[in-house]
């Protein structure tokens, strides 16, 4: 009896120890979502895209709060939807809950984003925006090809416009990882993206449908992150900064 408890006690020890040093981006399972009813709202935001988009309060952050803040402030009316709901704790601001839709999930890679957008944009209805995050990043982190990063982001695209021809995409030049990450290889990944975010937007844009760059790079400091990938409260607010700046421009009023 007394081996046998050992063996237990042995055996959970061991299994709170793996559970403990898993790496968040990679293991984290999303919640299933619960069906939402599609906005009616003008200016519908789908915030789309991995870990940076869902945030991990209080580990680390997402820019959807600093970003819905800005919007709130400035008075614009506007939804942000997706399938997923953020289980962090946001104080209110100006007597208003954070709308806590999105559709990031950690972890995902290019591919997974492909597969499932059509799939949430059947439950959500299409978006009149969309804020694609750090396109491909999870692959680079990954070590994935290149060239199949950037298929799966043009597709990705190309299912977005199918749903609404006049949907505006902004889309990210990612902001780079802690220096001490940043491989020569995981570099020339983040380096050749940035430059093809600049070419998708040119080639897919359409007469009625703009693809938007926003440059997250620029200026983008270890200082600003929780850990080596992901926002502290001062990088969420970096990067919703500058959504706000190019959706001033684009938001229906």
């Amino acid at each position: 009896m007394k081996l046998t408890l050992k063996i237990l006690v042995l055996g959970i020890s061991l299994l709170v120890f793996s559970a403990c040093n898993e790496d968040d981006r990679d293991n984290t399972i999303p919640t299933i979502p619960t069906t939402k009813t599609p906005s009616t709202s003008i200016n519908k935001i789908l915030p789309l895209g991995a870990s940076r988009v869902e945030g991990a309060r209080p580990k680390f952050e997402s820019f959807r709060y600093e970003l819905w803040k800005d919007l709130k402030e400035n008075n614009h009316t506007f939804d942000f939807i997706g399938t997923e709901s953020d289980a962090g704790t946001y104080p209110p601001f100006n007597s208003m809950n954070f709308d806590i839709d999105h559709q990031g999930i950690s972890g995902w890679i290019s591919g997974q984003i492909l597969n499932s957008v059509s799939g949430w944009l059947d439950q959500t209805g299409s978006p009149d925006i969309v804020l694609f995050s750090s396109p491909g990043g999870n692959d680079g982190l990954e070590g994935l090809p290149y060239a199949q990063a950037v298929s799966n982001v043009n597709s990705i695209i190309d299912i977005l416009q199918a749903k609404n021809p006049n949907v505006t995409i902004i889309i990210e030049q990612m902001a780079p990882g802690r220096s001490d990450i940043m491989t020569a290889e995981l570099t020339s990944f983040f380096n050749q993206m940035q430059q093809e975010v600049l070419s998708i937007a040119i080639n897919k844009s359409t007469a009625t449908s703009q693809v938007i760059t926003v440059d997250m790079f620029t200026g983008f400091t270890d200082s600003l992150l929780a850990d080596d990938v992901h926002y502290n409260e001062a990088g969420a607010e970096f990067i919703a900064t500058r959504y706000y700046n190019v959706l001033t421009n684009v938001l229906e009023q």
